[in-house]
């Protein structure tokens, strides 16, 4: 099991396009996915999970991967989020 704290930079957070993103994504691996924020447990593979939590600019979230596919899956997902500062 992976756990990793990441800081959400998008000045309008995990709003539709980023978090349909991040779902699509994480349907591609096997591995048990979880997103932490503020004592809510999130789907990653559901937009709505994701849209439903508020996450916004400057959050912080944490990710926890479990399975055979964890580190690419934790690599993968952190490099999507760090890219939806741009």
């Amino acid at each position: 099991m992976i756990s990793k704290g990441l800081l959400i930079k998008n000045p309008s957070g995990l709003h539709a396009r980023p978090a349909t993103q991040l779902s699509d994504l994480c349907q591609g691996f096997k591995s048990e996915l979880i997103i932490e924020f503020d004592d809510i447990v999130i789907e990653p593979r559901s937009v709505l999970s994701i849209l439903c939590a508020g996450i916004h600019s400057g959050s912080t979230v944490t990710l926890i991967a479990d399975g055979d596919d964890e580190q690419i899956a934790v690599d993968e997902i952190t490099k999507l989020i760090n890219s939806f500062e741009e």
